[in-house]
This record gives C-alpha cells, sequence and structure tokens, in this order.
C-alpha cells in the first residue's frame, strides 16, 4: 500500500513537472523597437503561441543592438530591418539564413508650420538638405538602429554630416522610435521614422507626415535563426518553427490583417510561402 501510494504521488509529481516545462517552452527573439512600438507583436504573436505551444519572448531594442545580442548568442532568431547587416550576420557565420516577411516605409514628419519648407520636397536626402540649411530642430534616434541607419543614408545622400560639426540644431535621443518621436514632439522637431510607429504614437503633438512615397524609404524587414554550430544553446527547433510560422500563409494573413487607425501597417512579402 505505501508502495502504491509512493507510485501514485511520483506519477502526478511527474504530471506537474511536465505541465511546468511545457509552459516553460519559449523562444527569445532579439528585434526592433519599430515591431514592438507599433504593436504588430501584440497582434501575432498570441496567434503563433497558440498554434504552436511555444512562446514568443520579445527583446525590442535598436537593429544594432538586436544584432549585437544575435551574434553573443542570446537570442534565438534575429527579426530586424537593415537587410545589407543581416546578410552579413549571415555571412559572417552567425546566422543560418534570412528571409524577407514583410515591409512598410519610413516617413519624415516635422511641425505643422515646416520651417524647413520639406513638404512637397520630391526627395528625402533634399529634404534633409533643407532641414540643415534652415537649422531647424531634428531628433535622431542615434542608437544604431534600422530607423538611424536609413537616416544616415540619407544625410550622407545630401552630403551632410550633422554629427560633425556639433550642430546645436541636430539632438540624438539614443532611444527607441517611440520615445524619440515624444522627444520631437516636445521640441516640433523633424524626425524620420517608419510609418506604423507613427501611425501608433499618441503624443503627436504639432507633428504632420510632411514627406512620404520616396523609393529610398522602402523599409524591408528579414527574419533569421541564430546558427547552433556558433551557439549550442541555441533552441534552433523551435526557432524554425516560428520562422515557418511567419512565412506561412497563416502569419502572413496575420501581417497583412493588422491595422493602426484603419491602415494596414505592414505588407506581407516572404518570397516563398510555407503551407
Amino acid at each position: 500500500m505505501r508502495f502504491a501510494r509512493s507510485c501514485l504521488w511520483g506519477a502526478l509529481f511527474c504530471i506537474l513537472a511536465g505541465g511546468s516545462q511545457a509552459q516553460d517552452r519559449f523562444i527569445t527573439v532579439a528585434s526592433t523597437t519599430s515591431t514592438e512600438n507599433s504593436g504588430l507583436f501584440d497582434a501575432l504573436l498570441p496567434a503563433f503561441s497558440s498554434d504552436s505551444g511555444i512562446e514568443v519572448r520579445v527583446v525590442a531594442v535598436g537593429t544594432g543592438q538586436a544584432i549585437r545580442l544575435a551574434r553573443n548568442g542570446d537570442a534565438d532568431v534575429l527579426f530586424v530591418h537593415h537587410k545589407s547587416s543581416e546578410e552579413k550576420f549571415v555571412q559572417e557565420g552567425f546566422g543560418v539564413e534570412r528571409f524577407d516577411v514583410m515591409y512598410n516605409d519610413f516617413v519624415i514628419v516635422g511641425p505643422e508650420d515646416d520651417p524647413a519648407r520639406i513638404s512637397g520636397v520630391p526627395d528625402a536626402a533634399a529634404a534633409f538638405t533643407a532641414i540643415a540649411a534652415a537649422s531647424s530642430l531634428f531628433a535622431s534616434r542615434g542608437d544604431d538602429s534600422g530607423t538611424h541607419k536609413k537616416e544616415r543614408e540619407l544625410w550622407a545622400g545630401a552630403g551632410i554630416d550633422p554629427t560633425a560639426s556639433g550642430e546645436s540644431w541636430y539632438r540624438e535621443t539614443g532611444s527607441g522610435m517611440g520615445a524619440t518621436l515624444n522627444v520631437a514632439s516636445g521640441l516640433d522637431a523633424y524626425v524620420i521614422t517608419d510609418r506604423a510607429t507613427w501611425l501608433k504614437t499618441k503624443n503627436k503633438g504639432n507633428l504632420k507626415l510632411l514627406l512620404e512615397g520616396d523609393e529610398r524609404l522602402f523599409n524591408q524587414y528579414g527574419v533569421i535563426l541564430v546558427d547552433r554550430a556558433k551557439h549550442p544553446h541555441i533552441k534552433a527547433e523551435d526557432g524554425q518553427i516560428f520562422i515557418d510560422w511567419l512565412l506561412s500563409k497563416a502569419g502572413q494573413d496575420a501581417i497583412n490583417a493588422y491595422r493602426i487607425e484603419e491602415q494596414q501597417a505592414f505588407f506581407a512579402n516572404a518570397r516563398t510561402t510555407k503551407e
């Protein structure tokens, strides 16, 4: 009888322990503040977890920092938006393979009275030239994020390095997109932002969308499984399940379905949709 009771309690312990382990099944995704600030993950991840039983824990930082986390083995999956940096990550052996997932675009917003007169300017680099010429306040993320990398590309296209001469009109926040938009709102400053975070922000103040549509403002997102050959502890199987779901019809449909203020925030464009 004592033996039977012992076996019964042992079986119960095993069931409870197994349930605990199942609940602890998770992956870590290093991603950008734009996917977090826009609310996209709040829409996607419950659906994925329901389908798979895998919890996704997101570390939302700038793209540069997200890549460094993944290089150090502190994430199982990298989900960011600077293609050349992502390709380098794979080429250097830190990632298995890169996949296109979705895109949206960057926009330039600024004070309603538009002191630099960039509204209607045909391209983003010309708008940056006008902002510098007028010494109008500009809020930069300054954090090596995908948005900051795009901003630096546009300054380079304008032949301007606003950091070299310590221009007082150029303010680096060192913060994510939502926080930088808050700073820009408080200063009535120009800022480049991904469209989804702009739509989501509640603190627009006097800021208005002034420039959009330049092909150089295209914003592609990619996803990569961190290579277990570099970091043996990586949860490669569950990480690949997450990637496969993002690239599947279910994942791509969920991305396309996400709306902010009745506007589609991201456009799924996986080249190979996995069933």
